[in-house]
């Protein structure tokens, strides 16, 4: 006993397996409260079993058996005969072709066949999870027989067994036991036991190894008390039974004897008597003799002749009957050879037969068995749920928290937004910055927890995982998120791996006997060897042997892990469901999680730059006091300018005067640009920090600019710009050119009121968006700036100006190629799907409002921003040449859409292509494409630009006639005006730099 090394202490354990009403086994545990009366158990520990339980499923069913000799004191894993699944077990005794087993983490023990015992690796040879313990101050009484030991062991049971137990250790037996006094919940176990009459005390405390050494169960009592008694009579010789006496074999021999001498003595004397008594005829008789014996020799001397005779003829046909058994003989042998031989070579067939028969099918069964662990998606999905079990992330702690500040701090930021007056905004703002100072720390933390987080890698690996397994099972049905899915999928592999193991343990056994019967005949045809066998041992049972080889391998070629019944499927696609249903979950966490990192990166480092300060507006306000005095400055040449036109002055003055008034423009455009950028700043303090500035400054008119896109120019005014006007294309609204940093700009005027002054300024807000998105790579026409006059009720729209570059002005002048026209409409078709996916439906397209810069880029033009789309499609401008681009739908009344905008677009391909053929109308309004020579693709694409059911803007650019459009070199024209597309885009940019 070793109780003063761990006396007094006190440890919760859980109840799992009770030996009598006194003994009992139990884990570790630790007591988590959750809400008001939820306990759980220690998580780890679980864990631990868990994990420990499927290293075992997966070594168990390959490892070896257990020796004839095993370790008593190693850890073995053991297949449970209940469940047939596999746990840790030390081996208590060897009986016979049997082991009594002790299950270490539960406490149980059976009786199991070696084979159903295996070695298990080092990294599972760790101590057990259950412990053994013993009531202090109890024994079980000696005279109990086996019915109050079942109801003393059920007794005990009902009070320990998954039952939280607190233990008071007192005392611990060498072999490990602990003895130790038992309570749960306030309820003194041992005195339960007691007061129940299944254990009695003890005197002395001093006397547990003494009871420790007394137990004894009923069934062992009975058990050792069982003698098996020998009869005397069976050890005794048999010598008796064989003793005969000899004197009687003597004494009868003597006898018989003595009869035969005493009867030849009476023959001899009654010979005797006859001779005397016939003295007298001795001369008759000899006479009588003699003839008798002569005659008598005759007799044998002619029976000799013809003895001897015979005998001549009986020696002469033995030596015909000699030479007709030799040629019988030789014929018999030369058959028997000719079948001997012929029986050879049939058994050699045969063999040669069933050999390749069998390395065929063992061929056949190594590439089985290869495929098999290459293609086993059994095994892949095991590795799924593992992935999903083991490694899923969770829920950063500071989530919670973060997610509640910054709904709160939302909420003051939208009041502040919504607030009119200053002094309730000043109290607005104050509370605002409080709740921003918690924000700020509860980011710092939440960044701080996920930067910890391998979310990038999760994601990755979620993301293939969910590829692999949808290439094997195809789509999910619906989500199954049933507890029993993982364990019925492991119980039912469990099941399959134990059946592959044993099929091939089978196969294993076969061909080992079949490779040790060829070993044992290579071995008999060794000169070398000194082993002696004769031919029967050799050949053995050869027949038996390749039998159970070829019913073996023919077994487990049969057996395939990946053929299932409607069951097994079923047990499959539940647990496949149950995995891609917790990726999903997870990968929607880790998606959450990202952006609101990165939300937090961001609002930390506006914290750092913004936090307590306020953004300085002097350099705003210091640029419009440049731009003002700039512009006073630039009336004064204007006013100058007139008074020159008006009266005669030199070309040279006036030339001077141009370029002042030049000069001038061009400082106020940069000076607005400057104050642009400003105003960027401030938008974006706006929208991301300070919510409050136009509040604060309402003189800025920072909502003005902001709703505009950022386009409108306060400080900009249509009077100041010295432009000329276009009278050739100012049929419908005023247009006048001027030059800009050496590109040539376009204002067009629209007449606006008080009402549709706002409609206008969000129309070219809205399109403006859809431009930024993607800027020159959009298909769409820039817009420089917004703008207005003092002197008229117009508002301004400045646009890049391409001379001469419409469809219509290039078709009458110098028409696009067909290489041409295919780049230019692809440009049209991306301007088309940006607009659209902004929601815009343009619905004015006509061979004027496309631009093809350099004969090679087609840029889509706005379009009249006071109308509706209604409006727009209702007017007679949809015409390129004679060929009207107003759908159908739209002849009948319906609205504009994305429909109507890609049938327009058909029509002007169908009219570039056309060139100078001849077409014909059909009733419904399109054109007649087959009766057109052009390409095949583009006449496809044109008949599904023509049909009801018309392709989106995004599908026409994946059509094939647009695939090899970029590669196609285009020739340039000889009067072509070159100038790269880049550079002019990008000083348009820098006009319009918002």
């Amino acid at each position: 006993m070793d109780g003063d090394t761990e006396h007094g202490k006190v440890e919760d354990v859980v109840g799992s397996h009770v030996e009598d009403a006194v003994t009992f086994w139990a884990q570790e545990a630790v007591r988590v409260l959750l809400g008001v009366n939820l306990l759980l158990w220690n998580v780890s520990r679980s864990e631990d079993l868990l994990k420990i339980s499927r290293m075992l499923a997966e070594v168990c069913p390959r490892a070896n058996a257990v020796s004839s000799k095993p370790d008593l004191s190693k850890i073995y894993g053991g297949c449970f005969s209940e469940d047939g699944c596999w746990y840790r077990c030390v081996i208590q005794q060897v009986i016979k072709e049997k082991c009594q087993v002790l299950y270490i983490d539960y406490g149980n023990s059976e009786i199991l066949n070696t084979s159903d015992i295996v070695e298990i690796p080092s990294n599972l040879q760790c101590p057990s999870v259950a412990k053994k313990y013993r009531l202090w101050g109890l024994q079980t009484p000696n005279n109990q027989d086996l019915n109050m030991f079942e109801e003393g062991k059920k007794f005990l049971n009902s009070l320990v067994f998954e039952k939280e137990i607190k233990i008071h250790h007192k005392a611990k037996h060498e072999d490990g036991t602990i003895i130790a006094q038992a309570e749960h919940e306030k309820t003194d176990i041992g005195q339960e036991v007691a007061r129940a009459g299944f254990a009695e005390k003890y005197t002395s405390a001093g006397n547990t190894s003494n009871v420790e050494g007394k137990k004894v169960y009923p069934k062992q009592h009975r058990h050792q008390e069982t003698k098996v008694s020998v009869p005397v009579w069976m050890n005794r010789s048999g010598q008796a039974l064989n003793s005969t006496p000899r004197g009687r074999f003597d004494q009868a021999a003597a006898s018989t004897r003595s009869r035969n001498f005493t009867g030849n003595r009476m023959f001899a004397h009654k010979e005797k008597i006859a001779a005397s008594t016939s003295a007298s005829d001795t001369s008759l008789a000899q006479i009588r003799l003699d003839q008798k014996l002569s005659e008598e020799k005759e007799v044998l001397r002619r029976e000799n002749v013809n003895l001897l005779q015979r005998q001549k003829e009986l020696e002469l046909t033995v030596q015909q009957l000699k030479c007709e058994l030799q040629v019988c003989g030789n014929r018999e042998k030369e058959a028997s050879r000719k079948s001997s031989e012929s029986f050879e070579e049939t058994m050699c067939t045969q063999f040669e037969m069933i050999v390749r028969s069998l390395a065929a099918k063992v061929k056949s069964l190594k590439e089985r068995r290869h495929t098999a662990k290459n293609s086993c998606f059994v095994d892949q999905l095991s590795q799924a749920i593992e992935v999903v079990t083991e490694g899923c992330l969770t829920v950063p702690c500071s989530l919670e928290k973060l997610q509640k500040i910054w709904t709160e701090y939302d909420l003051a930021q939208e009041r502040i937004q919504l607030c009119r007056n200053v002094d309730e905004g000043h109290e607005l703002i104050i509370k605002r910055d409080e709740v921003q100072q918690k924000l700020y720390s509860a980011v710092k933390e939440f960044i701080l927890e996920v930067d910890q987080l391998p979310l990038s890698e999760r994601s990755r690996t979620l993301q293939e995982l969910s590829a692999s397994l949808e290439t094997v099972y195809g789509q999910i049905s619906e989500a199954d998120d049933s507890k029993e899915a993982f364990q019925q999928f492991f119980n039912y592999r469990s099941a399959k791996m134990k059946k592959l193991i044993s099929v091939r343990n089978d196969t294993e056994t076969a061909l080992q006997i079949l490779t040790d019967w060829f070993r044992g005949i290579l071995k008999h045809f060794d000169m070398m060897s000194e082993a002696s066998s004769n031919s029967a041992e050799v050949v053995g049972s050869a027949d038996e042997i390749f039998k159970n080889v070829k019913l073996a391998i023919c077994e487990e070629l049969s057996t395939d892990l990946n053929e299932h019944d409607e069951a097994e499927k079923g047990i499959i696609m539940s647990a496949y469901n149950k995995v891609i249903h917790k990726v999903n979950q997870e990968q929607n966490m880790i998606t959450v999680i990202q952006n609101r990192y990165m939300a937090s990166i961001e609002f930390k480092k506006l914290a750092e730059e913004w936090l307590n300060r306020k953004p300085n507006i002097k350099n705003l306000l210091s640029i419009k006091e440049t731009v003002k005095s700039l512009k006073s400055q630039l009336r004064q040449k204007l006013l100058e300018k007139n008074n020159f036109e008006e009266s005669d002055c030199s070309e040279f003055e006036m030339k001077r005067i141009k370029e002042e008034i030049a000069d001038l423009q061009n400082r106020v455009l940069q000076e607005i640009s400057k104050e642009q950028e400003e105003y960027e700043k401030l938008t974006y303090l706006v929208q991301k920090w300070l919510p409050e500035l136009p509040l604060l400054y309402p003189e800025l008119g920072i909502l003005n600019y902001m709703s505009s896109g950022g386009l409108l120019a306060c400080s900009l005014e249509r009077d100041l710009l010295d432009a000329e006007p276009m009278k050739e294309l100012s049929m419908k609204r005023p247009l006048v050119c001027l030059e800009i940093q050496g590109q040539k700009v376009l204002l067009k005027g629209y007449s606006v009121c008080v009402r549709s002054e706002a409609r206008v300024i969000e129309g070219v807000a809205k399109y403006h968006r859809a431009w930024n998105q993607q800027k020159e790579k959009s298909g769409l026409l820039q817009v420089l700036f917004l703008l207005f006059s003092k002197s008229d009720p117009l508002v301004y729209i400045m646009v890049p100006y391409y001379p001469r570059a419409s469809l219509g002005a290039l078709q009458a002048d110098t028409p696009l190629t067909s290489e041409e026209a295919l780049k230019v409409m692809k440009g049209v078709a991306q301007g088309l799907q940006t607009l659209h996916g902004a929601n815009i439906v343009h619905g004015s397209l006509h061979e004027n409002n496309v631009f093809a810069v350099n004969r090679k880029r087609g840029v889509l033009a706005d379009f009249d921003f006071t109308k509706s789309e209604k409006e727009r499609a209702a007017a007679n401008t949809m015409v390129a040449g004679t060929l009207s681009l107003v759908s159908p739908e739209l002849k009948v009344g319906q609205p504009a859409s994305p429909a109507s905008d890609m049938y327009a677009y058909g029509c002007l391909l169908f009219w570039l292509c056309v060139q100078n053929q001849e077409f014909s109308i059909k009733e419904d309004g399109t054109p007649e494409v087959n009766v057109v020579v052009m390409d095949d693709t583009v006449k496809s694409l044109l008949l599904s630009l023509f049909c009801c059911n018309r392709p989106t803007a995004e599908q026409v650019l994946r059509h094939d006639c647009f695939l090899e459009v970029d590669k196609t070199p285009v020739s340039p024209q000889p009067d072509e005006e070159l100038e790269p597309r880049e550079e002019h885009d990008s000083k348009m940019t820098d006009v319009g730099k918002t």
